[in-house]
């Protein structure tokens, strides 16, 4: 998934927002990191949707905005395609591919496909690796941050939970020394206003890694949507093949 332009201060996010919900989840005594989901208890899917996350194919968000002077495009598809992934002490798991594709200045700057499946007794949608190909000049130049649940000790994350709890806080990324990205469920309740539209009961979840200790990211989900912003990108679109 999309982390690697990751931003120093909270207030780079410049959106209208009023808040139903707390953000104390960030007081007081910091809580670790949960890195264990139960997975031999899951019977998962590959498609269906918890209220903040959608694997249905043909779903997609197009995201757009300004980061460090560079116009950024992102489009995140539900493909149709599928990924098997084999996790020792668990077995065989099937699980959704969604391609991200991003543009930078007009120029294809990475594309990575990314392998979700959803736990039926929790909804939790949980992250199993991605393929990466990072750009450069229109020709692929490396696969940096890639990896894959079941290779070189990588375990999978939690990408959304079924039920969002504030102040929970968990692994999403867990590849030791390629990605260790984590979500922190600061605030919910929020109404936010972006180009695709209106919406409300949005949550907020704050990203980080021990990769970049001094970084943090922001992202605002809204039900049955998904990703409206991320950082500073906006929704502009959204196509729901539901609808």
């Amino acid at each position: 998934m999309r982390m690697r332009r990751m931003l120093g201060a909270l207030a780079v996010v410049l959106i209208a927002c009023t808040a139903a919900g707390s953000s104390s989840a960030l007081a007081g005594k910091a809580k670790e990191f949960t890195t264990q989901f139960d997975l031999q208890d899951c019977t998962f899917s590959t498609t269906g949707r918890n209220p903040y996350f959608i694997l249905e194919p043909g779903h997609r968000l197009v995201l757009k905005g300004v980061e460090d002077k560079e116009e950024v495009e992102v489009w995140i598809t539900v493909l149709p395609e599928k990924q098997e992934i084999i996790l020792p002490g668990v077995g065989h798991i099937m699980t959704r591919v969604v391609e991200e594709r991003e543009w930078v200045d007009g120029e294809l700057d990475e594309v990575s496909r990314n392998f979700f499946a959803i736990c039926a007794q929790t909804n939790d949608v949980l992250y199993f690796g991605e393929d990466v190909d990072n750009y450069e000049n229109g020709e692929i130049a490396n696969h940096n941050g890639g990896w894959r649940a079941g290779v070189d000790g990588a375990t999978p994350g939690l990408i959304m939970p079924g039920r969002f709890l504030l102040g929970s806080r968990y692994f999403q990324e867990m590849a030791p020394g390629v990605a260790l990205d984590r979500g922190e469920n600061v605030a919910m309740g929020l109404t936010v206003d972006v180009p695709a539209g209106h919406f409300t009961n949005v949550v907020k979840v704050l990203d980080t890694t021990p990769l970049e200790p001094n970084s943090v990211g922001i992202k605002l989900y809204a039900p049955g949507v998904g990703l409206i912003v991320d950082e500073t990108l906006k929704l502009v679109e959204v196509i729901d093949p539901s609808n």
